[in-house]
Protein backbone atom coordinates (compact mmCIF):
# COMPACT_ATOMS: atom_id res chain seq x y z
CA UNK A 1 0.00 0.00 0.00
CA UNK A 2 2.70 2.42 0.84
CA UNK A 3 4.22 1.49 -2.02
CA UNK A 4 1.59 2.66 -4.15
CA UNK A 5 1.53 6.13 -2.64
CA UNK A 6 4.81 6.60 -2.85
CA UNK A 7 4.43 6.39 -6.74
CA UNK A 8 1.11 8.32 -6.83
CA UNK A 9 3.47 11.14 -4.95
CA UNK A 10 6.10 10.66 -7.50
CA UNK A 11 3.58 11.22 -10.33
CA UNK A 12 2.26 14.54 -8.73
CA UNK A 13 5.99 15.76 -8.29
CA UNK A 14 6.93 14.79 -11.99
CA UNK A 15 3.85 16.57 -12.55
CA UNK A 16 3.95 19.68 -11.06
CA UNK A 17 7.38 20.12 -12.52
CA UNK A 18 6.42 19.68 -15.44
CA UNK A 19 3.71 22.01 -15.20
CA UNK A 20 6.43 24.67 -13.40
CA UNK A 21 8.58 24.45 -16.48
CA UNK A 22 5.82 25.41 -18.80
CA UNK A 23 4.43 28.01 -17.03
CA UNK A 24 8.15 29.63 -16.97
CA UNK A 25 8.29 29.52 -20.58
CA UNK A 26 5.37 31.36 -20.80
CA UNK A 27 5.80 33.78 -18.45
CA UNK A 28 9.23 34.76 -19.24
CA UNK A 29 6.84 36.21 -23.07
CA UNK A 30 5.12 37.91 -20.16
CA UNK A 31 8.09 40.27 -19.30
CA UNK A 32 8.96 41.24 -23.06
CA UNK A 33 8.60 44.66 -23.39
CA UNK A 34 10.59 45.84 -26.07
CA UNK A 35 10.70 44.39 -29.72
CA UNK A 36 14.60 44.21 -29.61
CA UNK A 37 16.89 41.92 -32.42
CA UNK A 38 20.60 40.79 -32.37
CA UNK A 39 19.86 40.92 -36.38
CA UNK A 40 19.98 44.79 -36.24
CA UNK A 41 23.26 45.63 -34.92
CA UNK A 42 23.05 49.54 -35.77
CA UNK A 43 19.50 51.57 -34.91
CA UNK A 44 17.97 54.16 -37.39
CA UNK A 45 15.00 54.12 -35.18
CA UNK A 46 14.05 53.68 -31.76
CA UNK A 47 13.29 50.47 -30.29
CA UNK A 48 9.79 49.31 -30.31
CA UNK A 49 7.87 49.57 -26.96
CA UNK A 50 6.01 45.79 -26.89
CA UNK A 51 4.00 44.44 -23.96
CA UNK A 52 3.87 40.99 -24.99
CA UNK A 53 1.10 39.70 -22.89
CA UNK A 54 -1.28 42.81 -23.27
CA UNK A 55 -1.17 43.35 -26.63
CA UNK A 56 -1.94 39.30 -27.43
CA UNK A 57 -4.79 39.54 -24.27
CA UNK A 58 -6.08 43.33 -26.53
CA UNK A 59 -5.68 42.00 -29.85
CA UNK A 60 -7.54 38.62 -28.84
CA UNK A 61 -3.95 36.13 -29.94
CA UNK A 62 -4.19 33.23 -28.45
CA UNK A 63 -2.00 30.89 -30.47
CA UNK A 64 1.63 31.60 -30.37
CA UNK A 65 1.77 30.56 -34.29
CA UNK A 66 0.24 33.36 -35.17
CA UNK A 67 3.62 35.18 -34.66
CA UNK A 68 6.17 33.16 -33.70
CA UNK A 69 5.67 31.19 -37.19
CA UNK A 70 7.75 28.40 -39.15
CA UNK A 71 8.37 28.23 -42.55
CA UNK A 72 9.12 25.26 -44.43
CA UNK A 73 9.81 25.14 -48.45
CA UNK A 74 7.07 28.38 -48.53
CA UNK A 75 4.54 26.83 -46.92
CA UNK A 76 3.74 27.46 -43.31
CA UNK A 77 4.06 24.28 -40.93
CA UNK A 78 0.92 24.10 -38.58
CA UNK A 79 1.27 23.26 -34.73
CA UNK A 80 4.93 24.26 -34.93
CA UNK A 81 6.32 27.51 -33.13
CA UNK A 82 9.43 29.67 -33.33
CA UNK A 83 8.60 30.78 -29.46
CA UNK A 84 12.38 31.46 -28.08
CA UNK A 85 13.98 32.50 -31.34
CA UNK A 86 14.84 36.09 -32.77
CA UNK A 87 13.10 36.75 -35.84
CA UNK A 88 16.27 37.11 -37.67
CA UNK A 89 17.15 33.39 -37.68
CA UNK A 90 15.16 33.14 -40.31
CA UNK A 91 14.74 36.64 -41.34
CA UNK A 92 18.13 37.60 -42.67
CA UNK A 93 18.45 37.77 -46.31
CA UNK A 94 21.64 35.63 -47.57
CA UNK A 95 24.32 39.25 -47.38
CA UNK A 96 22.63 39.63 -44.05
CA UNK A 97 20.93 42.52 -44.96
CA UNK A 98 18.69 44.06 -42.02
CA UNK A 99 16.38 45.51 -44.50
CA UNK A 100 15.18 42.28 -45.17
CA UNK A 101 14.84 41.87 -41.33
CA UNK A 102 12.72 45.32 -41.54
CA UNK A 103 10.21 44.28 -43.97
CA UNK A 104 9.48 40.69 -42.07
CA UNK A 105 8.81 42.53 -38.76
CA UNK A 106 6.59 45.40 -40.67
CA UNK A 107 4.63 42.91 -43.03
CA UNK A 108 4.04 40.67 -39.26
CA UNK A 109 2.86 44.03 -37.23
CA UNK A 110 1.56 46.80 -39.82
CA UNK A 111 -0.73 43.54 -42.15
CA UNK A 112 -2.21 42.88 -38.48
CA UNK A 113 -2.70 46.02 -37.99
CA UNK A 114 -4.25 46.98 -40.96
CA UNK A 115 -6.36 43.86 -41.36
CA UNK A 116 -7.94 44.42 -38.26
CA UNK A 117 -7.81 48.52 -38.46
CA UNK A 118 -6.43 48.52 -34.84
CA UNK A 119 -2.90 49.44 -33.79
CA UNK A 120 -0.08 51.74 -35.40
CA UNK A 121 1.13 51.81 -38.97
CA UNK A 122 2.94 54.58 -38.91
CA UNK A 123 6.83 55.17 -38.19
CA UNK A 124 6.65 57.06 -35.01
CA UNK A 125 3.63 55.07 -33.38
CA UNK A 126 5.91 52.53 -32.81
CA UNK A 127 9.46 53.63 -33.07
CA UNK A 128 8.61 56.42 -30.80
CA UNK A 129 11.65 58.56 -28.18
CA UNK A 130 8.77 58.58 -25.13
CA UNK A 131 8.22 55.18 -25.33
CA UNK A 132 11.28 54.18 -25.50
CA UNK A 133 12.22 52.30 -21.93
CA UNK A 134 15.43 53.67 -19.83
CA UNK A 135 18.39 51.55 -19.74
Amino acid sequence: MQSRHKTAFRSARLALIALLFTAAAVFAQGHVTTVEDSGFEKRTRPVVTFEHDVHNQKAEIYDCAVCHHVYENGEKREGQMSVGMECSDCHLSENNSPMELTRAYHRMCKTCHLEKSAGPVQCAQCHSRQNTPAK
